[in-house]
């Protein structure tokens, strides 16, 4: 048996798969419906191990369910939104827009070669305008349903990044990216009515029976009843 050329075979099934759609996703009624989302990555430039893992997991998921005889719909997108693109873009004098596309275009040359089964028909960022009018179209749909309020809340702040840090981004009393000491203010903010639902909520985590217990009781503590 001759040696696996990953160099010749991997770009010769890559190339046939893209040009015959194998893993665009289509709608098909005679089908059950099947759906694989990991995270999406945070556009920085460069994938690492932890992306390969990640999206390895989710492309064997996705294959199998294929194969099963079910209409797959695995997608990717990226977390385009937030501070490292501001301070890269106060860094380097440019662009933050130029500087997250230009990444996404570097990453998804480094992830194309692995041949994950994705449908990079429905590829998004969530920064273009396209993704995040929809956001805010959401956004004024909760705000009719008086499901949104706005009223002062003390928040941590964190003052080189200059925003609001959720508590798990708080270590040891400073910020988890800039290092700074990070401080108490008062700041009016937007919050969801969340606790008109916790108890329904929560009896629904009781029914997610495949979920690691760590995870679920995460969302608990997320959701809380106070």
């Amino acid at each position: 048996m001759s040696r696996y050329d990953a160099s010749t075979i991997e770009p010769k099934w890559q190339t046939a798969w893209d040009e015959a759609g194998t893993f665009a996703a289509t709608r098909d009624p005679n089908k059950p419906k099947f759906y694989v989302l990991e995270m999406f990555p945070y556009p920085s430039g460069r994938i690492h191990i932890g992306h390969v893992r990640n999206y390895t997991m989710g492309d064997v998921v996705a294959r199998y369910k294929l194969a099963s005889g079910f209409s797959v719909l695995h997608p990717m997108g990226w977390d385009a939104f937030g501070m490292p693109a501001e301070n890269a873009a106060m860094a380097t004098g440019g662009h933050p827009k130029d500087w997250t596309y230009d990444n996404i275009a570097e990453m998804k040359s480094q992830m194309k070669p692995m041949g994950w089964s994705l449908d990079w028909t429905r590829e998004f960022a969530t920064c273009d305008p396209e993704y995040y009018g929809q956001q805010q179209a959401l956004f004024i749909d909760f705000l009719e349903e008086d499901l949104v309020y706005r009223k002062n809340a003390v928040v941590n702040w964190d003052p080189v990044d200059m925003t609001v840090l959720a508590n798990e981004q708080v270590i040891d009393g400073k910020g988890w990216r800039s290092g700074a000491e990070v401080e108490r203010r008062e700041l009016t903010q937007w919050f969801f009515k969340i606790s008109d639902f916790s108890e329904e909520l929560l009896e629904a985590i009781d029914t997610l029976k495949d979920w690691p217990e760590k995870v679920r009781l995460m969302q608990a503590n997320w959701i809380c009843k106070s």
